[in-house]
């Protein structure tokens, strides 16, 4: 096991890697911006290194000051949480080349999946299925004769990155031109690559994903599914574990894909391979994570495994002392995103000291965050200031759980989305489980 761990990354991920290293005897690193010297993780850390001004790009995207963090402090390890440089293919290799463990995926294979037309190229040879579509798209000429081909209503989508940018849907053959181009220009500006596919826009459909742990003597689990379909502006709202969509049946076709997609690349560690859903039951590969996603707690909630634990474990190259037989879903788990936006604004953000903050408790409510009272929310990251989870033993009771938990939430000084959220899974078509990926369109 590593004896010392840098936390390369802020807010709640960082706060939940610290303890779970804590628990682990493991000691800690935290780093941090000018804006967050008085954040929660700082203090909790062992030790902790300021790498830069406020903005990301100064600091927790600041490769060399990170690297320079673990050398000076003698970690062994780096845990990049999410977002930020945990699916960078250059920083892994960085890190490789200073004698530092990136816990996460090799350089490799974050290149090869973070290239959305490589890694459709190699689902399809792995016998994924995979949604009709191109190879990448190289004018806009070549858009419009590929776009007659496929049919409409389409998607234009950016090779690299993620986050809903660099893609535009498409209803009219004389609209393709133009969108190929701004879907292109997006792309350049927000990943610096402007290479962009086409696929087929499957509509009316549920966002599926899978959970895989995966150690490097390759054994690989399939730790249940999560449904990911409320979202807004293809930004996650809300996951649950396990889909009302999925059967036994479904969830085995699901495993035997998504260990095919990993086996296929020589995954090791926690990832994520994310599917659509038709209403027909047919599943398309859509893309996949190769690092902890925001939504994990679903998964541990259901499972009982300590997902942080375990990628630090296989990182560390502890073998998988279980199998797929031994993966139990018990219950029913849900996990509402908290931003602080104001939702009658029209999500606009909001920061700002937090005057009062309660946090829900009781059986099986959990609330990631790394708030506290007193606390200044900064503008220079993303919204997200926590994450509320509950576990239950039907989803009916985790329904409501959630909705009490909610409504229980209060966080003085800012806005926040959290009755937004209890009254979302209190409507028809969640509680039903029949909403899907389009449910808020238009509802705005």
């Amino acid at each position: 096991m590593f004896p010392k761990i840098l936390i390369a990354n802020r807010g709640e991920i960082a706060l939940r890697v610290i303890r779970a290293c804590k628990e682990m005897g493991v000691s800690t690193v935290a780093v941090f911006s000018e804006a967050d010297r008085d954040a929660l993780h700082v203090s909790l850390a062992d030790e902790s290194i300021c790498i830069g001004p406020a903005p990301a790009a100064k600091s927790y995207l600041n490769m060399a000051s990170i690297l320079s963090a673990a050398i000076i402090t003698g970690a062994q390890a780096i845990h990049p949480g999410y977002g930020l440089l945990s699916e960078n293919a250059e920083f892994s290799e960085l890190c490789e080349r200073c004698h530092i463990k990136f816990i996460g995926a090799s350089a490799p294979v974050i290149r090869r999946m973070g290239d959305k037309d490589e890694a459709r190229r190699t689902m399809r040879e792995a016998g994924v299925p995979v949604i009709p579509g191109t190879d990448v798209i190289n004018s806009a000429a070549e858009a419009v004769q590929a776009a007659q081909t496929i049919g409409f209503p389409l998607l234009i989508k950016a090779r690299s990155g993620g986050g809903g940018r660099g893609i535009r849907r498409v209803d009219r053959l004389e609209d393709v031109e133009s969108a190929f181009l701004t879907a292109s220009a997006e792309a350049q500006s927000a990943f610096g690559d402007g290479a962009v596919y086409m696929e087929k826009l499957l509509e009316n459909v549920k966002h599926i994903e899978v959970q895989v742990l995966c150690d490097a003597k390759g054994h690989c689990v399939c730790l249940g599914e999560r449904e990911c379909s409320m979202q807004r502006k293809n930004q996650k709202l809300v996951e649950e574990s396990p889909s009302t969509a999925v059967d036994s049946a479904l969830r085995e076709k699901l495993y035997a894909a998504t260990l095919r997609a990993v086996q296929a690349v020589g995954y090791e560690g926690v990832g994520t391979v994310e599917y659509l859903l038709t209403r027909e039951g047919e599943f398309y590969f859509m893309e996949m994570n190769t690092r902890l996603q925001v939504e994990h707690p679903v998964t541990e909630m259901v499972t009982g495994y300590d997902l942080v634990k375990w990628q630090i474990r296989v990182a560390a190259g502890m073998e998988l002392p279980f199998s797929q037989k031994d993966v139990v879903l018990r219950g029913h788990a849900i996990e509402c995103r908290i931003n602080a936006e104001n939702p009658a604004e029209g999500f606009r953000p909001s920061v700002g000291r937090v005057t009062l903050l309660h946090v829900p408790g009781g059986p099986w409510v959990r609330f990631d965050t790394a708030l506290y009272q007193g606390y200044f929310i900064p503008p220079y990251y993303d919204s997200m200031v926590g994450k509320m989870i509950v576990h239950a033993s039907s989803r009916e009771e985790a329904i409501r759980k959630m909705q009490a938990a909610l409504c229980e939430l209060v966080i003085e000084g800012v806005e926040h989305t959290g009755f937004f959220q209890a009254d979302l899974i209190g409507e028809e078509a969640f509680v039903n489980g029949s909403y899907t990926t389009a449910y808020l369109n238009g509802k705005e």
